[in-house]
């Protein structure tokens, strides 16, 4: 058997089937039970700060964040 015809075998059975679980496992990780407030809070994060800027760093992640000068 050439390599062609082995890895086209192999993708035509558990490649798809490996395919397959992972959407289905995907899928289901993100309509999970309780994940509903984790979607809407990063869904409105563009609106936090839309009435008055945010304070200096508020919105950074801690690596971000200037250093505090001592």
């Amino acid at each position: 058997m050439e390599l062609y015809s082995l890895l086209r075998e192999f993708a035509d059975s558990w490649a798809l089937l490996l395919l397959t679980l992972i959407f289905v496992g995907v899928f289901l990780w993100v309509f999970r039970p309780g994940s509903r407030a984790i979607h809407d809070d990063i869904a409105n994060s563009i609106f936090r700060n839309e009435k008055q800027p945010a304070a200096e760093g508020a919105d950074q992640a801690p690596a971000m964040r200037p250093a505090k000068e001592a």
